[in-house]
């Protein structure tokens, strides 16, 4: 099921993969002057389809190319002739049928695949003219979306929570610090995460995130000069393990945190 609701002129579309009884993973997409940003997975389809039916949709924008943003993208391909844009770098993962590992499939669906056109420097909806910023480091084809004049800053994954427990194999903490700090040197107000929703102070809860990965990567830059292995740092910082590690055979773990500040010589060295 998906619940929607409206804030800052922003329709906020809020799914969540829960069965009976379990909490599941909220994913949001947005509508905003006939901009859709991100598509929600491929297991709400029919719930979005009376949504996006009932709606005025001029075009789709992806935050990056990952199956819970993507997942339904192929019905706009398939029955409205809009055109969907992603970065450069995320064109040819649109372009694949599901390539994703098994456990990702089963959480978020089969997402089919579709062509995407590349993202440029701005967009321009129907009445604005929004900012494309480049900010990898969860995904190589993040981007994220800001307009000036109302100082509404959509974030795509960048944020998700004030505290990173667990990373993918391929992400980087440093590089997320320095798309974080891009955004900020931006002059917004409400925050409109993928995950968390939205956030009414979001400078404030962005310098939030990077105060705490700027702590962790000094903590882990000592313990690192005082010669302890990856994973003994993993133990001492994140003693906790979550499901996630075995669910996705070690794809998302805390390790993969501590191995990307340690593989940062500019900053283990400094």
């Amino acid at each position: 099921m998906i619940n929607v609701y409206e804030k800052e002129d922003v329709i906020c579309i809020e799914g969540n993969n829960g069965v009976s009884g379990h909490k599941g993973r909220t994913v949001y997409a947005f509508l905003v002057d006939g901009m859709l940003i991100d598509t929600g997975f491929k297991h709400l389809e029919s719930d979005l389809i009376p949504f996006y039916e009932n709606h005025f949709i001029e075009l789709v924008t992806l935050t990056h190319s990952h199956e819970d943003h993507s997942g339904t993208a192929s019905w706009f391909q398939e029955n409205r002739n809009i055109p969907i844009y992603v970065h450069e770098k995320g064109i040819s993962i649109c372009a694949d049928p599901c390539p994703y590992p098994k456990y990702r499939q089963l959480t978020w669906g089969v997402r089919k695949e579709f062509t995407a056109l590349p993202l440029g420097e701005t967009i321009q909806t129907g009445r604005q003219e929004w900012k494309v910023i480049y900010t990898p480091g969860h995904a190589d084809d993040h981007i994220s979306l800001y307009h000036k004049e109302t100082g509404r800053l959509f974030t795509g994954d960048l944020f998700v929570a004030p505290k990173t427990k667990v990373i993918m194999d391929s992400e980087s903490i440093p590089v997320i610090m320095d798309s974080i700090r891009t955004l900020l040197s931006h002059d917004f107000g409400p925050m409109f995460c993928s995950h968390a929703g939205y956030i009414q102070d979001g400078k404030r809860m962005l310098k939030q995130k990077l105060n705490y990965l700027e702590n962790l990567c000094e903590e882990v830059k000592n313990l690192h000069n005082q010669g302890l292995s990856i994973n003994e740092i993993n133990k001492k910082i994140f003693p906790k393990k979550y499901p996630i590690v075995e669910v996705s055979g070690g794809q998302w773990d805390s390790i993969h945190i501590i191995s990307s500040i340690v593989s940062d010589k500019k900053l283990i060295k400094s």
